[in-house]
């Protein structure tokens, strides 16, 4: 379980690595999917469902981590705020994801862009 949990992080960090990657690369690409978190009932739920599995691999890995509580805390927020979603419908989920999406100008995703690379980094560094 803690190898499997081992490696749920480090594919993690590199999903964060190239989300990163993407948003400084192709920005109008991951607007537009964000904009379509909570489109359909199969989209909502998949994108709610996949994001405990990370934060599972933190929480039983956490003990075994540099960052044992950092991984704790955010392993038990993503699972939190995934339950939360889970009952919100799925109409309140779009427009939430639409309307924060809208007030971020695509020059802020490629600022941001090297920070969701190192918080990649971070998460295959901290295993």
């Amino acid at each position: 379980m803690i190898i499997a949990a081992k490696w749920v992080v480090i594919l993690f960090g590199i999903f964060f690595i190239v989300v990163g990657i993407l948003m400084f690369t192709s920005t109008q690409k991951i607007i537009l999917i964000i904009k379509k978190a909570g489109t359909t009932n199969w989209i909502n739920y998949s994108e709610i469902t996949i994001r405990m599995i990370p934060a599972a691999g933190l929480i039983i890995y956490s003990n075994h981590s540099s960052f044992s509580l950092l991984f704790k805390i955010m392993g038990w927020f993503m699972i939190a705020t995934s339950l939360v979603l889970f009952f919100v419908s799925k109409e309140k989920h779009h427009k939430f994801a639409n309307k924060y999406v809208g007030l971020i100008k695509p020059v802020y995703f490629k600022i941001l862009a090297p920070i969701t690379i190192l918080i990649g980094c971070f998460f295959i560094y901290a295993v």
